[in-house]
C-alpha cells in the first residue's frame, strides 16, 4: 500500500508525525504537507504565486516534502509529481488534525479539503481529526487510521466520495465504538474581539463557541460526545438535487 499523507496543521505537526509512524507499519508513506499551518483555509489553491518546496528532515532522516501552499495544493502537486514517476498513491490520508472537523467546520477545514482533492483525483481518501484542541494523545486516532484505510480499499466508494473521520482524544481501548454518522449543522456563536496593535490601531480576532448540538444520534458531534468514532461519507458534488425540480417550475427566462 502506497500512502500519501498530508494535513493542514503543517509538516511539523505532532498529529502528522503520529500518523506517519503508524502508517509506516502498513506500507510506503509519502508526505507532502504545508510548510506552515494552514488551518481553516478550505479548498483554496495557489494560482498567482509559485509553489515552492523544501525537504523536511527529522532526526537526520528524510521525512517529506514541505510545500509553501495550501492542503489542496499539497495533494494536487503530489498526485501530479507521483503520477509522472508511476508512483500514484493507493490512498490519501489527511491529518491527524488537532481539533474536530464536524458540523459546519467541515466546510472550512483544510484537512477535509485535502481529502476532497484526493477524491476529485479518483484516489480513495480519508480526513482524520482528533476531537480536541488541547490533548496531545493521538494514539487512538493513529491506531484507527490503518483500520479505516483497509476497509476503504476493500470496499471502494463511488467516485468523488471520501470519509471524514473524527476520533475522541483517548487511547483506542477506551473508545466505545464506531458510529456511521452524517454531518451535523451545528454552527458557532461568533464574535470578533477588538484589540489594539502596538501602534494603537484596531484589529479583530475571531472567537466563538459551538452552539448546542442537534439531538440526533446520527450527528457527527453526538458520536464524539458519546466517546465513539464518527465516520461520515462526504462527497464533492454540491448539487441540491431536490432543487432541480423546484427551479424548473420557476419562470426563468431572458
Amino acid at each position: 500500500m502506497r500512502i500519501l499523507l498530508t494535513n493542514d496543521d503543517g509538516i511539523n505537526a505532532p498529529g502528522l508525525a503520529a500518523l506517519a509512524v503508524e502508517m509506516a507499519k502498513h506500507g510506503e508513506i509519502i508526505v507532502y504537507a504545508p510548510a506552515s499551518e494552514m488551518s481553516a483555509v478550505g479548498h483554496a489553491i495557489t494560482l498567482s504565486d509559485p509553489l515552492r518546496f523544501s525537504e523536511c528532515r527529522k532526526n537526520g532522516e528524510f521525512f517529506g516534502i514541505a510545500v509553501r501552499g495550501t492542503p489542496a495544493d499539497c495533494v494536487k502537486v503530489a498526485i501530479w509529481d507521483l503520477g509522472r514517476q508511476d508512483r500514484l498513491p493507493d490512498i490519501v490520508l489527511s491529518g491527524i488534525n488537532q481539533g474536530s472537523n464536524t458540523g459546519i467546520n467541515t466546510i472550512y477545514s483544510g484537512t477535509v479539503s485535502a481529502a476532497t482533492e484526493g477524491a476529485i483525483s479518483g484516489i480513495p481518501a480519508v480526513a482524520l481529526s482528533l476531537a480536541s484542541y488541547t490533548s496531545g494523545d493521538f494514539s487512538g486516532a493513529a491506531a484507527f487510521a490503518p483500520i479505516i484505510a483497509r476497509q476503504l480499499l476493500a470496499h471502494p466508494l463511488p467516485p468523488g466520495v471520501f470519509l471524514n473521520v473524527n476520533v475522541p482524544a483517548m487511547p483506542l481501548e477506551r473508545i466505545r465504538g464506531v458510529r456511521i454518522t452524517r454531518q451535523g449543522m451545528t454552527n458557532y456563536r461568533e464574535e470578533y474581539e477588538i484589540r489594539k496593535d502596538p501602534h494603537s490601531r484596531n484589529y479583530y480576532w475571531l472567537t466563538g463557541d459551538k452552539m448546542e448540538v442537534e439531538p440526533d444520534d446520527e450527528i457527527d458531534d453526538r458520536a464524539i460526545m458519546d466517546d465513539e468514532i464518527s465516520v461520515t461519507p462526504v462527497h464533492c458534488d454540491m448539487t441540491y438535487y431536490p432543487g432541480l425540480d423546484m427551479l424548473r417550475k420557476w419562470q426563468i427566462s431572458l
